[in-house]
């Protein structure tokens, strides 16, 4: 093939050593089938582009991590993709819908067990309860509570699957209630 046109693996190698023009060509060359993949998964043109935009950056980012023996780059390129749209997908279905409260309805006590918590817990407090975690799981929390970081964001920067990142997560976060929990108490006994 002539160097106007290398092949894919050609280019990932370049786009490893920051090559911006390879970059662009990976871009021309899956462009459409990419943002075919992201609009047939998640069914807005506005989000189908903004899941390509943050696919090819993320290639751009984590080049490095491409393995010509597990995939090819097309097969690589496309499972980012996928995996971007159904993250955004999954993020819709968190967001709390408005709802209307029907009259006649009861209004619950408005005491708010976490908020007196938190109201009683001081920054020390969770840092002595974070330093308890396992690291794997104190570093997912850190990353994402108090650096801004996305689950996905977190998966590529520390090199493991989503799905163990959410599961790190999750643990942790119950772990690290449970430990606030027994602190609050210990302060409500003294």
């Amino acid at each position: 093939m002539s160097s106007e046109h290398p092949p894919d693996d050609a280019l990932m190698a370049s786009i490893q050593e920051k090559d911006v023009g390879a970059l662009e060509r990976l871009y021309d060359r899956h462009r459409v089938l990419a943002y075919s993949l992201a609009l047939r998964t998640l069914g807005s043109p506005a989000d189908a582009e903004e899941v390509v935009q943050e696919t090819f950056l993320s290639v751009w980012r984590s080049a490095e991590t491409y393995r010509p023996e597990r995939s090819t780059p097309r097969s690589w390129l496309l499972s980012i993709v996928h995996h971007r749209a159904i993250d955004r997908l999954r993020g819709r279905q968190v967001r709390l819908q408005p709802v209307e409260l029907e009259e006649g309805m009861e209004i619950p006590d408005r005491s708010d067990v976490w908020k007196d918590v938190s109201d009683a817990l001081t920054g020390e407090n969770v840092r002595a309860a974070l330093a308890q975690l396992p690291p794997e799981q104190r570093d997912t929390i850190e990353m994402a509570y108090f650096q801004g970081y996305t689950h996905s964001q977190i998966a590529q920067l520390t090199e493991v699957p989503l799905g163990t990142v959410k599961g790190r997560m999750r643990i942790g976060l119950r772990k690290l209630r449970t430990l606030l929990e027994q602190t609050h108490a210990e302060m409500a006994i003294e």
